[in-house]
């Protein structure tokens, strides 16, 4: 039976996971696919790191701590890319990443 708190981490993934393929796939509709091109990089790697630690603490990896730090960390940068752009989609990606590695980090409740 997997625990409370590994169920929270994986929801937040799953949630990112979703947000970041909403944001690549509406990304790749924009006009200027240049502007856009380190936000497309980075979705599709957040979208996996997510989908891998998801995976790895369903199973109750012994490697939890250091999968989920480094999914925070991809997170970020996800945010951060996604946040330089006016785009509701990826506005929404950067906040849901945030939310995301805050979770991981274990700095706010899921909600």
């Amino acid at each position: 039976m997997m625990n409370e708190k590994n169920r929270e981490y994986i929801e937040a993934c799953l949630k990112c996971m979703n947000a970041c393929n909403y944001c690549y796939v509406s990304s790749l509709k924009e006009y200027d696919l240049g502007m856009l091109k380190e936000c497309i990089r980075l979705n599709r790697e957040c979208a996996d790191i997510c989908t891998f630690t998801a995976e790895a603490l369903s199973r109750d990896t012994a490697f939890g701590d250091e999968i989920r730090e480094l999914c925070a960390k991809i997170c970020d940068a996800c945010a951060e890319e996604c946040g330089k752009h006016e785009h509701e989609h990826c506005k929404k990606c950067a906040e849901v990443c945030r939310r995301c590695a805050d979770i991981l980090r274990d700095r706010r409740a899921a909600a």
